[in-house]
């Protein structure tokens, strides 16, 4: 470590919140250095044209928004590298992480930006149609199926909302539930019940997507192994996935505090985790939200109280 130079703030994890981070830190003078992981960008690379996005009225695909705010934070004098980080160590200060490559690193300061993948069936079909009908996020795409039909898959509270949010903007929803009952709360369900543009399919579980250049239909399977059970093909234009997300949470526990989900808590208020110089921000942390906008107004709060903490340890940007 005596050679190692110490770096001010490592960013972990690409994507609004992270690019967001890197560009308020870099501003302070922090230099900064961020691995952006094996997917630069984060989920919103997959994303095709972001319209919900303040600035841009006319929209911006998700991979040149992400290209975007990457190059303002290099422009700032953010490090940026390819790659993971493979270890973290907070019980040591400096804190020590290795990357992939066997690299090791020094850091007076974390912020977790590593966001949360989308739960899917694992139908080699849904990569297929990626982008041209299938989607994870009914907030973020639901405008471009206006007037058409859509299912949604899942049972619980998440699932119905996405189906009842959808129901404003498609003209049919199916809401695909694998049981004979939902998980979604009484109050939930009776919201469904009310909502004439939604059809239920109770015991039917989704075993391919088809169409040709975009999505068409979804096949499913009606009560899978029980006497009556049949094959039920359903025309469709959008098919989302409302089956939960796993924040990417495996470097830091157990000693970064979760909830009962997996999502790492903040505390007091602030981006802070219970570890002291740790902050996080974006998805990994939220599991309510979930958009590009906030994930950017979270990377903003945690730069801002990672820089107030290293102030406070005078430590200062050049």
């Amino acid at each position: 470590m005596q050679n190692t130079p110490i770096i001010n703030v490592l960013i972990i994890g690409s994507g609004p919140a992270g690019y967001t981070a890197a560009i308020y830190t870099a501003r302070a003078g922090l230099k900064p250095l961020l691995y952006e992981g094996m997917q630069p960008g984060g989920q919103l690379t997959t994303t095709t044209t972001v319209e919900n996005y303040p600035g841009f009225p006319d929209g911006r695909t998700g991979p040149e928004l992400m290209d975007d705010m990457r190059r303002q934070a290099e422009r700032f004098g953010t490090e940026m590298r390819w790659g993971n980080i493979a270890n973290v160590d907070l019980s040591q200060r400096p804190f020590s992480v290795t990357d992939e490559e066997g690299n090791t690193l020094f850091a007076q300061s974390i912020i977790i930006a590593t966001g949360a993948s989308a739960k899917y069936l694992g139908l080699p079909d849904e990569q297929r149609f990626a982008g041209r009908g299938v989607s994870a996020c009914a907030t973020c795409d639901g405008f471009f199926f206006r007037g058409k039909t859509v299912a949604v898959v899942g049972g619980g509270d998440t699932a119905v909302e996405e189906a009842l949010y959808l129901a404003g903007l498609a003209s049919k929803v199916y809401l695909i539930v694998r049981r004979n009952v939902l998980r979604a709360s009484k109050a939930m369900q009776d919201r469904l019940a009310d909502n004439d543009k939604i059809e239920v399919l109770y015991e039917h579980q989704t075993i391919a997507l088809d169409g040709d250049k975009k999505l068409e239909k979804a096949i499913l399977v009606r009560r899978k192994g029980q006497s009556d059970e049949a094959q039920v093909e359903i025309a469709i234009d959008g098919f989302f996935l409302a089956i939960g997300h796993k924040p990417n949470t495996e470097l830091f526990t157990p000693t970064i505090l979760t909830d009962e989900q997996g999502y790492i808590v903040t505390q007091y208020g602030t981006q802070s985790t219970n570890v002291d110089g740790v902050f996080v921000c974006g998805d990994v942390c939220d599991p309510r939200y979930r958009q590009a906008i906030t994930a950017a107004a979270s990377g903003c709060r945690a730069a801002i109280d990672t820089e107030r903490w290293l102030s406070e340890r005078g430590i200062k940007g050049e």
